[in-house]
């Protein structure tokens, strides 16, 4: 992860994840850049998952135990 991707918010990631997406989607990607993309997709995709979960840990410390 860079430096650059610890300010950048959950909904930020979601929306690069996707634009990531569309433009793999559309084919228009030589194979380095192709690389490249997956490369930052799977990055940004571990940040995410990892700030969800730390989410999900707040929340469940807010819930009372039944």
């Amino acid at each position: 992860m860079t430096g650059a991707e610890d300010g950048v918010t959950y909904e930020q990631l979601l929306e690069r994840l996707e634009a990531i997406t569309r433009q793999m989607a559309a084919g228009d990607v030589g194979i380095e850049q192709a690389a490249d993309l997956y490369e930052e997709a799977g990055r940004l995709h571990a940040l995410a998952a990892e700030r969800l979960a730390r989410v999900q840990a707040r929340i469940d410390r807010l819930e009372p135990e039944s």
